[in-house]
């Protein structure tokens, strides 16, 4: 293949083609532990484009790897041919009939969307996996997707009704039920074709052929899983054809498409789904944690729960609870769990009741758990529902990413985590799974589907190493032989991949395997599908993305990376693609994905070309390429990661410790410069800001303004206050005679105060939003607080966004220095700025020199955001909802992204709900858009607008003149002006106007 035919085949395509290495190494892998770099990527926008592929592949004998959300975990989606990624385009849902349920649909659907479409019809797709905010119907097709409540809904097989399918030679095929006189007659036509058969004839005739012999059907019928398994995938699924009419009587009618599900895309390529859609589950969720001592105590109690036709029962190991605990937002999720008597985190057994009623799910409850304790199992049954319940699912699902949060290089790795026997046999099989460890000095995470007889097994291992490569193919191969002791299925829903294919013989004799090789060849004779996946795949221990032997370097970083270095950090990524979720799913992460739907714009794609870079630079400075700049180009720093990411992967923080080290090297550009010294910039212009708002108060002017610093035309600019806070608190200050060697002392003519405040006066409230910090000062006061503005520096907020952290050091030790004498519990440091005072908890502590992360800590631990001291004082009876007005207001609160990610929400509608009759409501938006100067940025201001549009700008612009919008970020309300021209306001404003 040559560089001349590629782009022959760009011309060609409406949608993408992409061959340059940083597009190739972001395909390069998915969610497993395998790393080959493809070809090339494409992006196909229409089914000519996918027959363009076709004709491509073809001619030059080029694998196509048909890809959806990238999450697979055996390695499905990597490959060295081109890499097919429908996720962008083909993200239609063409009809559905309520009458009949069912829905038709493209395969870049995202099931939750579906259902979220669903719901109105109240229909429901049942199928759910962990990943199913970001997972795609077409993913779920090709590995047969099942999910927690697979006991009720089983798998995606069932649920596939029909598809439409390219096949390798280009033509369109619809695969569906068929019924024996139309099979019979397919088969006979096919038949008298000969040499001028279709490719569908073909296909038609050799499944016959096959399954009528009767030879194969004691072959398929002896050697593939237990039927009482519903969770097999293991190779293709030749056993659930053989089950249908006309080869077993009385079974379904024939369907091909139960056949292409779990196919893995190695045998067509699928354009269209149609889906058998069920009522919507019950009213109410109820769910019974069993807190059990053991994983043998916990499956034993599996038995007796499935008793109770529940929806879902799903095992939560002690090693995830212990994660969770290092988690910051999985911790909030893990708030029913109860350590056992010797102070050991449990194994929870999670049962679904759901019901139509609270007291039906209460009555089971009871029962099962009198059940369970007369049997020696659980020794705590907590029952939870509505928005406690949606949290322990959270931390169900969060399972995958948490293992990525080990730190060093051994990971909780998936090589026989989809293994799947009988219910009944699963105590015996995990107590033999774990002996075999144990021999090995091994140990394994256990986690997911017990009710259905399949954990998600993870044992602790380091590729890096020759012996971690070793324990990797030898565990594989006994998992594989005790699998088989049970006849149970080597896949239940994860897919064999390039991961388990190797085994696809032993499991199911070498009989079947060649029927399968035949049948393969029969579809796709030129093996352009997907190839070395399922069958004839290379070993299972080749192509893994860490090589045995491979070290770590060792890097002088600018901040610090708890028990890592900054490279482990990164490697923190599994490629569970928790950050490919849209804005439909709620949350902060990605903005930049959720705008653009790139990969390349993914929290997942920096973490990627980070790992990828440090470990195969020849450079001595690592960190310089401009591969990485091109991906770190449109994060936002906006932390969402930092929080939403269950691996806890701070892609803001490696962009800072990237951008330093780039900086090292190339220099630094002006316009980042002018921006870190944006506080020293606006000291100046505060001497004359009639001049400044003069210039960028006048939108002709302006515009210039903007061009020649490198800012979009379009931007309004923030202007001058006619004073500074500081200023105008000193001079208040000294017109009452109140002045003092330690800061700025407010007049002493107030009520007797509570306590004193040490109100950070950040950069951004000192020169721009002054008003806002003279109404909080106001505020404190007349509340009966003392407010000192004690000496500090600027927070270096500006400096961090750009990277610029030698100069933000010393920002923060200087800050550090001056405050950790007299910031405490009782004299807590309060800040405005979300972005400003959330430095001291976020970065300093990591950034500051040795000397002082003791005190910068302690610093760190009473340094409050304006909401959260409020939300304080409001807890301690300090301040009481009778101080404010009883008037009616409707307050929409958009967070600021960093205060999502560091601190909470909470606190903000707490204060805000301190009038009695105020009502406040979290706009479910994600980050604004502005972050800082990013959305000042000339090349960055499409995609910053874009973001805003995503939840907020509509948000906003459907509530009435007499809603409140509150923001307490100064970039959130500055997007909300340009964005919406409707006027923030600040908490503290809010507040101040409505006190008696």
């Amino acid at each position: 293949m040559s560089v001349e035919s590629l782009k022959y085949l760009a011309s060609q395509l409406t949608g993408d083609l992409f061959d340059d290495f940083t597009q190739r190494t972001l395909y390069a892998t998915d969610a497993s532990a395998y790393r080959e770099m493809p070809t090339a990527v494409a992006i196909p926008k229409t089914i000519d484009d996918l027959k363009a592929l076709i004709a491509y592949a073809n001619q030059y004998k080029t694998p196509l790897i048909p890809r959806t959300a990238g999450t697979s975990l055996a390695g499905q989606v990597v490959g060295n041919g081109i890499v097919v990624d429908v996720s962008k385009h083909f993200t239609k849902i063409l009809e559905v009939n309520p009458q009949e349920r069912w829905v038709r649909v493209q395969p870049g659907v995202i099931r939750d969307e579906l259902n979220q479409f669903l719901k109105p019809y109240g229909l429901y797709f049942g199928p759910e996996t962990s990943t199913a905010n970001r997972a795609m119907i077409g993913g779920m097709v090709g590995n047969n997707s099942c999910g927690s409540n697979s006991v009720v809904y089983r798998s995606t097989r069932e649920h596939t009704i029909s598809v439409k399918a390219l096949l390798a030679d280009g033509s369109e095929a619809e695969f569906g039920p068929t019924s024996n006189w139309e099979l019979t007659k397919q088969v006979s036509e096919a038949s008298r074709q000969n040499g001028s058969a279709t490719r569908m004839s073909k296909i038609l005739l050799k499944t016959n052929t096959i399954l009528s012999d009767t030879a194969n059907q004691v072959e398929i019928r002896r050697n593939f899983p237990k039927k009482t398994i519903e969770r097999r995938n293991t190779g293709y699924a030749l056993d659930i054809l053989l089950d249908m009419e006309p080869f077993t009587a009385g079974g379904e009618s024939f369907n091909l498409a139960k056949f292409i599900a779990g196919s893995e895309g190695t045998l067509c390529f699928l354009t269209e789904i149609k889906l058998n859609v069920v009522p919507l589950p019950p009213k109410e969720s109820g769910l019974v944690c069993v807190h059990c001592h053991s994983i043998d105590e916990a499956l034993r109690a599996t038995l007796v729960a499935l008793k109770y036709k529940p929806y879902a029962v799903e095992l939560i190991d002690d090693i995830i609870l212990e994660r969770a605990d290092t988690n910051p937002e999985q911790r909030k999720n893990s708030f029913f769990v109860q350590k056992t008597p010797s102070d050991h985190f449990p194994i929870i057994l999670v049962v679904d009741l759901s019901r139509d009623t609270r007291a039906e799910i209460e009555q089971l409850a009871t029962e099962m758990e009198a059940d369970m304790r007369s049997a020696g199992m659980g020794y705590h049954f907590p029952l939870l529902f509505g928005e406690d319940s949606k949290k322990i699912w959270t931390l169900r699902k969060a399972g995958l990413g948490l293992l990525g949060n080990l730190p060093g290089d051994a990971k909780a790795v998936a090589v026989i985590e989809d293994t799947t026997v009988d219910v009944a046999d699963l105590p015996n099989y995990i107590r033999d799974f774990n002996e075999i460890l144990a021999k090995h000095n091994m140990h394994a995470v256990h986690y997911a589907h017990a009710g259905s007889g399949e954990l998600h097994l993870r044992p602790i291992i380091n590729l890096k190493t020759q012996e971690g490569h070793q324990q990797y193919r030898m565990i594989a191969e006994e998992i594989a032989t005790l699998v088989k002791k049970y006849d149970g299925s080597l896949s239940g829903e994860h897919g064999d991949g390039r991961l388990r294919g190797e085994f696809i013989p032993q499991m199911v004799g070498a009989h079947n395997y060649e029927l399968m090789r035949e049948l393969k060849h029969t579809w796709d004779p030129e093996g352009i599908f997907n190839p070395g996946k399922i069958v004839e795949t290379p070993p299972m221990d080749t192509f893994l993305r860490y090589e045995a032997g491979q070290q770590t370097p060792d890097f002088q970083t600018y901040f610090r990376y708890k028990d890592q270095n900054v490279l482990q950090h990164a490697e923190q990524c599994n490629g569970s693609g928790d950050c490919r979720k849209t804005q439909a799913s709620g949350g902060t992460m990605c903005p930049s994905y959720m705008a653009t739907r790139n990969e390349k714009d993914t929290t997942r794609a920096r973490a990627n070309i980070l790992r990828e870079m440090l470990t195969h630079s020849t450079k001595e400075n690592r960190f310089d390429h401009k591969e990485i700049k091109e991906v770190y180009d449109l994060c936002l720093s906006c932390k969402g990661c930092k929080n939403e990411c269950p691996s806890n992967v701070d892609v803001a923080k490696l962009k800072a410790e990237f951008l330093q080290h780039y900086y090292d090297t190339n220099g630094i550009p002006i316009r980042s410069r002018l921006i870190a010294n944006f506080a020293r910039l606006s000291g100046l212009a505060s001497l004359v800001p009639w001049a400044w708002n003069g210039v960028l108060g006048t939108p002709s002017l302006r515009r210039i303004a903007n061009r020649m610093v490198g800012f979009h035309p379009d931007r309004t600019m923030p202007l001058m206050g006619k004073t500074t806070l500081k200023k105008w608190f000193s001079n208040r200050s000294e017109d009452r005679g109140v002045r003092s060697k330690n800061g700025l002392h407010p007049p002493s003519s107030l009520p007797t105060p509570h306590s004193s405040i040490l109100l950070f006066c950040d950069e951004f409230t000192n020169y721009n939003d002054v008003e806002v910090g003279q109404k909080a000062i106001q505020l404190f006061e007349r509340l009966g607080y003392e407010v000192v503005i004690p000496e500090h520096g600027e927070s270096g907020r500006a400096a961090l966004s750009k990277g610029m952290l030698k100069y933000a050091k010393t920002l923060a030790e200087k800050n550090v220095k001056l405050l950790k004498d007299i910031v405490s519990a009782e004299m807590p440091l309060v800040g405005l700025e979300p972005s400003a005072i959330l430095t001291f908890r976020d970065e300093y502590p990591d950034l500051v020199d040795e000397s002082l992360i003791a005190a910068a800590k302690q610093l760190a631990e009473h340094t409050l955001t304006f909401e959260e001291f409020i939300a304080r004082e409001v807890d301690a009876g300090r301040i009481r909802a009778d101080q404010f007005t009883d008037e009616k207001r409707l307050i929409k609160l958009h967070g600021h992204c960093q205060q999502k990610a560091v601190s909470s929400l909470v606190p903000g509608k707490k204060a805000l709900s301190l009038p009695k009759n105020y009502s406040v409501q979290l706009i479910p938006s994600g980050c604004c858009g502005m972050a800082g100067s990013f959305g000042y940025e000339a090349e960055h201001y499409e995609v910053s607008m874009k973001v805003g549009e995503l939840v907020l700008f509509p948000t906003v612009r459907q509530q009435p003149a007499d809603v409140i919008i509150a923001a307490p970020g100064t970039s959130c309300r500055h997007q909300i002006k340009d964005g919406t021209n409707r006027k923030a306001i600040h908490p503290a404003e809010i507040l101040l106007d409505a006190l008696k």
